[in-house]
């Protein structure tokens, strides 16, 4: 552990309530924590850890093993166990708040709770919730929460102020990489940094330029709409993630006024960012294939794809991968004066020539240069007898660690050191060409309907000879995904054929003599619709200015024919690779996985393939840590890249955000008693003074009338909002338990099932609402539909002037419009917010009974000793007889719960005589009505 750390420590313990710690991200939060954990004494309590993620549990367990985890499986009894033996525990809130109100955990036994991710907390949530609860009778209890996302915590208004609030804190410790100690401490021994700075293909600047200039045509357009702040609105700020939630929280309230194209482009602004970040990740096939799919799934309804650059955009794409031409050398243009479906015959009859370039990384070449030079180094060293990058004592020999962004890149990466460039790059197009034929091969059950005239124009196959460019261009698309398609049967042909064939010496040597013979075959591409052979021609003699990468135009087939015997050549090609293991202390690690990788390999050399920030502090702490060993870091940019910029982005956003919350500190209001609030939800329930009841003289003496208690049965699956936490703020008890019936009960007459507008839309689909307001209007006299929205969003579902006047079946005015109607006792209510329900729940239950938990529990739940009397479990009710009964004439809600206290049964009601029908009915008409249906013959056919 730094010494920084043991300051952060000291800090904390000085304040015996908690505090608030924010520190740089990448500075060894878990290690802090798992420290801070070490100093725990059994006897003072149970220890509980809330709001961890699934790798910081496993990074404080590798470093504490003493920590174990709670969870819903265990039972009650051994939870309580667990609580009172004085140990620690991570823990979910869910299950902590369901114990603390069902009384389970005993509040003296919890020393104390250390909250992770407090940048995700707010003064609703569950967390807060849970430290009300503890404090209003645990004295002694300490909280002390920790953040490592600065930039979240400056993300709304004096969001620091609140969150210490909203936990009883009042200390703030700001921890940035710029803070004395810790530049002191990582500075002391900084690990050897060389800066590799590889220059972009021309394509790649192409693209990345076009992408800019497309992503500032859609800032211009958001700037027109005047309802989003303007200086949020910057190419840079669009780098990055948070860019997206800064557009939607601003446009989130006036969202339903939009426009169908300015919602468009905040979703365009998020592909945008995504295709500048994938250039700078993935090779060029996986890249094109990327902007395939966007060009399938977004051409209808995109702004994007239609401006002038994104043009640009496909074309260069396409051209780091492949170049469609004609044979005899020229440019895939075509005569201007065929309109009329001349040029498919001229492009059949002279053919066209598919080319491959498959363009690979220029990261890959410097990747395997430094390699190389690591490996050389480490030799040289251990022939002269000096001592290993890796240093004698620690005994490891050098680990070259190489850090990626995801999955994909580190398993890509690995298949081109063993099997070199260019056969990687094969096999990605080789998938791409066979993900074309997979996909053609989707519709065929369609293709007889399409037979069928039924438009006109395009759509109809017949393209009108007024518009002679753009039958260039679907006529020159039509050739190139024709000839991509032949190219791609001639693979999956011959990759059948190769996998009946061993490899072995004898074979390759057969396989090679016929397949040679294939080279006698045409060299041209003449595309019919009744011939698909192909042949994927490259250059024969690339020029010499051309880069190292196209080398692949000699080792690739010059013909499609020759494409096994290029994987012969290449397979004996990589043999080297495969059985001498040129580097075999090379280890991959993707950044996103979040997994310990540095203390267990140790490594001597770490490679940024893609540069993170946060990974660049666990190195110097790592460093830090162990001043002894010798460490190389090699940072890979690409010049003159939005990586570049990105990076030293992140970097400006944390320091800014710092510098913001150190702003705050010294401007922050906090109440010098804001611990003692939260003993004071417990206030009521102490005697007053004799003082304070003689202040009110005219209400009996000055006493003080004891004010009712309001409680509310709440679903344990309820838990998973901030509705509970709010109506406990209110002063209502909240009872969690499980019910079949409702989400809340309010009386023994109310029953509320709470939706989400998302819920709500989710729940018409699937059909799960109609049976839910089914069985509340079974057991409960008053069912409500309450309908919550966000607090920061629109109060409505859409605007006045999307309403239609008719009902239609994708209508959410008209579904809830035909609910009602099958409903009619069903009552919605509309809430705008969370603290809006609340007073709506205490409005409602003013004149109501309080609501017994255990006939709550038992509503809806089969019981297995059959019908019990005075019960109302599901078996004491007849449905099938009810819905009968209410369907009979005369008979109406509100009279066929009379009818029903008042008979048996439907034989002992058809019996009854026409006072008494009077009686239970509430009226002469409504029992005349009845009894005539009762007492009419059948016609009969005489």
């Amino acid at each position: 552990m730094v010494q920084f750390h043991h300051n952060i420590i000291f800090d904390l313990l000085d304040e015996p309530s908690g505090g608030l710690v924010v520190l740089s991200a990448g500075l060894g939060l878990p290690k802090l924590i798992s420290a801070l954990l070490s100093l725990h004494d059994p006897a003072q309590g149970s220890l509980l850890l809330l709001s961890a993620s699934s790798s910081q549990r496993s990074e404080i367990a590798l470093h504490h093993p003493g920590t174990s985890e709670i969870t819903s499986e265990l039972s009650a009894h051994h939870r309580l166990s667990l609580y009172t033996s004085g140990g620690i525990f991570f823990i979910t809130a869910r299950i902590l708040i369901v114990d603390l109100l069902t009384s389970r955990l005993p509040t003296t036994s919890v020393a104390g709770i250390i909250l992770l991710n407090a940048h995700s907390l707010s003064d609703t949530s569950t967390e807060a919730f849970i430290v009300r609860i503890l404090r209003s009778s645990n004295r002694s209890l300490y909280v002390r929460a920790f953040s490592d996302s600065p930039q979240s915590m400056v993300s709304g208004f004096a969001k620091s102020e609140r969150i210490l609030k909203c936990l009883g804190l009042r200390k703030l410790h700001l921890w940035p990489r710029f803070q004395v100690y810790v530049s002191q401490d990582l500075e002391r021994n900084q690990p050897e940094v060389i800066d590799i700075r590889v220059p972009m293909s021309p394509h790649m600047l192409g693209i990345q330029k076009a992408v800019i200039e497309v992503m500032d045509g859609c800032l211009k357009e958001m700037r027109k709409t005047n309802k989003v702040d303007v200086e949020d609105l910057t190419v840079e700020s669009g780098l990055f993630k948070s860019f997206d939630e800064i557009v939607r929280r601003q446009l989130d309230p006036i969202w339903h006024t939009l426009g169908k194209r300015t919602k468009q482009l905040v979703s365009d602004l998020k592909t945008l960012r995504k295709l500048l970040d994938y250039l700078s990740r993935y090779d060029a096939v996986t890249y094109l294939k990327y902007l395939d799919s966007l060009r399938a799934s977004e051409s209808f309804r995109s702004v994007w794809v239609f401006s002038e650059s994104s043009f640009k955009i496909f074309e260069l794409a396409k051209k780091r991968v492949y170049h469609f031409g004609r044979s005899d050398g020229r440019k895939r243009k075509l005569d201007n004066r065929n309109k009329d479906g001349d040029d498919s015959r001229a492009s059949a009859n002279n053919g066209v020539v598919l080319e491959k370039t498959l363009e690979a990384p220029p990261k890959w070449k410097v990747l395997r240069e430094i390699l190389i030079e690591i490996q050389e180094e480490t030799q040289k060293q251990a022939t002269v007898g000096e001592e290993l990058l890796v240093g004698a004592d620690e005994g490891q020999n050098g680990i070259v660690l190489v850090a990626c962004k995801d999955e994909h890149t580190c398993m890509q990466l690995q298949d081109f050191i063993n099997k070199g460039q260019h056969k990687v790059m094969l096999e990605e197009w080789e998938k791409y060409l066979l993900g074309k034929v997979e996909l053609r091969a989707l519709p065929k059950s369609n293709k007889n309907k399409q037979k069928t005239s039924k438009g006109f124009g395009i759509l109809d196959g017949v393209i009108p000879s007024i518009s002679g460019q753009r039958a260039e261009v679907t006529s020159i698309s039509k050739q190139e995904n024709d000839a991509l398609l032949a190219a791609a049967h001639v693979i999956s042909k011959e990759a059948k054929r190769d996998s009946n064939v061993e490899v072995d010496g004898v074979s390759e040597e057969h396989g090679r003599g016929r397949k040679t013979q294939s080279k006698k075959n045409k060299s041209l591409i003449d595309i019919t619709d009744s011939e698909l052979e192909t042949v994927v021609q490259s250059e024969d003699h690339p020029s010499k200015s051309e880069d190292k990468t196209n080398v692949s135009h000699q080792l690739y087939g010059r013909e499609s024919g020759t494409e096994s015997l290029d994987k012969g050549v290449l397979r004996k090609h990589s043999k080297k690779l495969e059985n001498t293991n040129e580097f075999p202390s090379v280890h991959f690690h993707a950044l996103e996985s979040d997994q310990v990788i540095l203390d267990i390999f140790q490594p001597s050399v770490i490679i940024f393939y893609h540069p993170s920030v946060a990974f660049v502090r666990e190195i110097e702490i790592y460093k830090a840590e162990n001043p002894s060993k010798k460490l190389k870091v090699y940072f890979l940019f690409y010049e003159d890249s939005t990586e570049v910029q990105k990076f030293e982005a992140s970097v400006r956003r944390e320091n800014g955000a710092f510098e913001s919350l150190i702003r705050q500190k010294s401007l922050m209001l906090i109440p010098v008693g804001q611990e003692d609030n939260f003993q004071g939800s417990n206030s009521s329930f102490e005697p007053q003074s004799l003082t304070a009841q003689n202040l009110v003289t005219r209400k009996a003496g000055g006493r003080k009338e004891a004010e009712k208690e309001m409680q509310v049965i709440v679903d344990m699956r309820e838990f998973m909002s901030s509705l509970p936490n709010v109506l406990h703020q209110k002063g209502i008890r909240i009872i969690p338990v499980t019910l079949e019936v409702g989400d809340y009960i309010l009386s023994p007459l109310i029953c509320v099932e709470r939706k989400s507008v998302q819920d709500l839309f989710i729940s018409f689909s699937s059909g799960r609402l109609y049976n839910q307001v089914e069985m509340m209007s079974r057991y409960y006299k008053i069912p409500v539909l309450l309908i919550e929205f966000s607090q920061d969003k629109s109060f409505s579902f859409q605007s006045a002037s999307d309403i239609g006047n008719d009902v239609t079946p994708t209508s959410i005015i008209s579904k809830l419009s035909l609910l009602v109607l099958h409903f009619p006792r069903l009552r919605i209510v509309w809430s705008r917010s969370l603290h809006a329900t609340a007073e709506i729940f205490a409005t409602l239950k003013a004149n109501q009974d309080e609501p017994d938990e255990v006939k709550a529990i038992r509503v809806g739940v089969p019981s297995e000793e059959g019908i019990i009397g005075n019960d109302i479990r599901a078996e004491n009710y007849n449905t099938s007889a009810v819905e009968f009964l209410r369907r009979l004439p005369g008979v109406t809600d509100s009279n066929y719960r009379s009818i029903i206290d008042g008979c048996n049964n439907l034989a002992e009601l058809a019996l009854l005589p026409l006072e008494k029908l009077t009686e239970l009915m509430g009226g002469n008409k409504a029992a005349k009505i009845l009894r005539d249906f009762l007492d009419a013959k059948f016609p009969t056919l005489l």
